[in-house]
């Protein structure tokens, strides 16, 4: 075991060195290194024993999707808005098909054409990521869209391993199964996210001055191994539960230290996962399918510049943020591996697909850097060629897309209560699971203790009392939420005052709701009693009354709900209090072409100590200096004369192009190095012989300090030390004084005694 990873480790760190001083991805150099180290290219493997590579290369799928959880928090994608919905839905369901058609017509069956469209259909994160940096992009308006549509597929990708395992497992196309997959996918989502979101923030709060680095971490992975076991429970993947519980510590405020800490793990066992992936590359095999290489790899490449583009545009932004999306967007990384690599140990894909989809990946994480560079060129072309009535056609409907418009009062009332009946009803389904299993009976079992009281049939009444005390009283939040929640909110009264029409809508909508919240009390009766249909439904309506106006029950429920919110958005509030400007000021930008960039004055940037006006910076770049924060305070619309210095974070607004030349602006400022010029401090002693000044002196008296910009260390005053001595102490005769300073000044001083 030792030989295997000493062989992988310094097999992939040659590689990745190789594959940076090339600035090529280090995906790339460890995909090579298992390809070197495998059994196809040199003859022979260089592992003794494959298995134990892919153990380690499965704990690494764990790690990559935990990270990349803690990068993709379930909040963001609330956040992300129609532009990346829409764009990432046009890319999937345009790429799955396209994908699943070409397999057919290569002539594969359907379960490898449906593989093959899940693997085209998503864009690497990391390798997006990479490029925009690369590129110094980053402050562009479309690389915030493509992160949006990013955060979009993965969720889908996580949806997709579901099911293609259920495909896996039953070898054929199922759809009442699949929804039912679907389904309980949704609500192992929703419960666990709730859950985790309720009690995990909570928990690390309350010990955030016990962990250190140390604690944090073995309690982050921790929680990452125990959800990857939940999820195999409830008949999900590994993958699916470390990729849950990333998600849930991304919305924590300890998410980025987290990701810090957790980052090193990462990069080592995904490096194996990685190379596990190069070892089953036979470079015979991508020989002999060259040609369904070459078409995969165009048709990842055609595919995503056009239904990226196609779906940003359709969002509502303009050509140019369109184009230059779709030409960002035009590689496959990540999950294909993944997904090839569960397709092929489940033994439902042909061993020729997963070389071919690496390959491809490989081949487009190559050209993606220089694919992007096209995105202008296409613009030009394109702006050269439409017809004036198409482009005008773009520009107005863009504009009225990002204008903005307020929901109805209705749309917004349907959507807290749907979204607060489904929540609650999935937990208290999982609520009833877990205590009509396990709880239930062993509460009923022991009724017996109370047969030397009451009559044995009287005994197992008052324990079926009991049980269904605690599972209501536990579920009572929960079932109040369903049955009556929002009833009083201000979009409700609000739709009351409207007129009769709406009164009865709303007396119809809250009579279902409450039918609804009898069902499920009902269901709780009846798994402990044996009612008539009469005295159940009496039962259950009495219960829900008690219920909905119970205050207590009522304080219960909006305690979790504000716990909840406060746990859900005390990771935003604390990067609110950094953002340089508020998200409806950005937002309200965006139909302008505009967005806002922040940089930070470097310390050797010839603009220090230079103002606004002597920068002269709106004629040169034609950006707008909107604000300067310096110390955390903050100087709104500053004037010419305000000064800029080091580490002042200056923040602009305007468009792509001059965003641009103002970071050139910056870069330009950087002044060469300078040569290392520093004193060096050392430690020199002297002797105080007859006729010395200091002798009679306290140190302080001395002026040793400012003199000789020293400072007295310590005094060998015959046998004995006197370390760092009181400012009162004199210095007597044939004293040897220790200092510490800097050489030269030292030497001077010294030989000022001495003239």
């Amino acid at each position: 075991m030792i030989h295997d990873l000493c062989i992988i480790m310094l097999t992939a760190g040659i590689t990745s060195l190789l594959f940076k001083f090339f600035k090529q991805p280090v995906v790339l150099g460890y995909i090579v290194a298992g390809m070197i180290a495998g059994p196809y290219m040199c003859g022979q493997s260089w592992i003794d024993d494959e298995a134990s590579v892919d153990m380690w290369g499965e704990i690494g799928v764990l790690f990559l999707l935990f990270a990349m959880g803690l990068e993709f928090s379930f909040k963001k994608l609330l956040q992300v808005g129609s532009t990346a919905l829409i764009a990432a839905g046009t890319v999937v369901v345009g790429m799955m098909s396209v994908g699943f058609l070409l397999g057919r017509i290569l002539g594969w069956d359907e379960i490898n054409s449906l593989f093959l469209g899940g693997m085209l259909c998503m864009s690497s994160t990391t390798i997006v990521f990479k490029a925009i940096e690369d590129l110094n992009l980053g402050s562009h308006k479309f690389a915030k869209v493509a992160f949006g549509i990013l955060i979009v597929e993965d969720l889908f990708a996580v949806v997709l391993m579901v099911l293609l395992s259920s495909i896996a497992v039953e070898k054929q196309f199922a759809g009442t199964q699949l929804l039912m997959e679907l389904g309980k996918l949704i609500a192992y989502l929703v419960l666990w996210f709730v859950v985790g979101i309720a009690i995990i923030p909570t928990f690390l709060k309350k010990f955030r001055k016990h962990l250190n680095d140390e604690t944090l971490t073995i309690f982050a992975i921790g929680l990452c191994l125990g959800m990857v076991l939940l999820a195999i429970g409830a008949g999900f993947s590994s993958a699916l539960g470390a990729f849950v519980m990333g998600s849930v510590l991304a919305e924590t405020i300890e998410a980025e230290r987290i990701e810090h800490l957790v980052l090193p793990i990462k990069n080592v066992f995904g490096s194996i996962f990685f190379v596990s992936v190069g070892m089953m590359i036979n470079p015979e095999l991508l020989l002999q399918y060259w040609l369904p290489i070459v078409i995969i790899t165009l048709t990842v490449i055609i595919g995503q510049i056009i239904f990226a583009s196609l779906g940003t545009l359709l969002s509502g932004q303009s050509l140019k943020v369109s184009l230059q999306t779709g030409f960002t967007l035009v590689q496959i990384g990540e999950f294909a591996f993944i997904i090839a690599d569960f397709g092929q140990t489940a033994g439902v894909t042909e061993s020729s697909l997963y070389p071919i989809v690496v390959a491809v990946s490989v081949i487009t994480t190559f050209l993606t850097p220089f694919i992007m560079r096209l995105a202008d060129p296409a613009e030009n072309y394109l702006n050269k060629h439409l017809s004036p009535g198409i482009k005008l056609f773009i520009e107005n409907y863009a504009q009225r897309k990002n204008t903005v418009s307020s929901d109805s009062i209705w749309k917004t009332y349907l959507r807290k209560v749907g979204v607060t009946m489904i929540v609650s009803g999935i937990i208290t389904a999982f609520i009833y699971l877990v205590y009509f299993r396990a709880i239930c009976p062993f509460i009923l079992s022991k009724a017996t203790w109370l047969n030397s009281f009451l009559k044995p049939d009287t005994a197992l009444l008052v324990m079926k009392i009991i049980a269904l005390v605690i599972i209501i009283g536990s579920c009572s939040p929960f079932i109040y939420n369903i049955a009556s929640r929002h009833r009083n909110s201000k979009e409700a009264k609000i739709l009351w005052n409207s007129g009769n029409g709406q009164k009865a809508w709303l007396a119809g909508l809250l009579l279902l709701r409450i039918l609804i919240g009898v069902g499920v009390v009902s269901y709780a009766i009846v798994r402990i009693f044996t009612l008539t249909s009469g005295m159940l439904i009496g039962i259950s309506l009495l219960l829900i009354v008690i219920i909905m106006m119970s205050r207590s029950v009522k304080r219960r429920s909006r305690g979790l709900e504000e716990q909840f919110n406060k746990n859900l958005t005390a990771r935003e509030v604390s990067a609110d209090k950094r953002r340089p400007f508020t998200k409806a000021f950005e937002s309200s930008l965006l139909p302008y072409d505009i967005h806002i960039s922040t940089f930070t004055l470097p310390a050797d940037s010839s603009f220090s100590g230079k103002t606004l006006s002597q920068l002269n910076v709106r004629k040169h770049s034609g950006v707008s200096i909107v604000r300067i924060i310096r110390a955390g305070v903050f100087t709104n619309i500053p004037g010419g004369s305000k000064h800029v210095y080091p580490g002042d974070q200056i923040v602009v607004a305007g468009s792509d192009e001059q965003i641009d030349k103002f970071k050139q602006m910056i870069d330009g400022s950087i002044m060469k190095e300078k040569p290392d010029t520093r004193e060096h401090v050392t430690l020199e002693n002297f002797t105080l012989e007859e006729g010395n000044p200091l002798i009679g002196r306290s140190i302080i008296e001395s002026n040793i300090r400012n003199e000789a910009h020293c400072i007295v260390m310590g005094i060998k005053r015959g046998n004995d030390y006197l370390m760092n001595p009181e400012p009162q102490e004199v210095f007597e005769p044939d004293d040897i004084v220790i200092v510490a300073g800097e050489t030269e000044l030292l030497k001077q001083f010294i030989n000022s005694f001495n003239p």
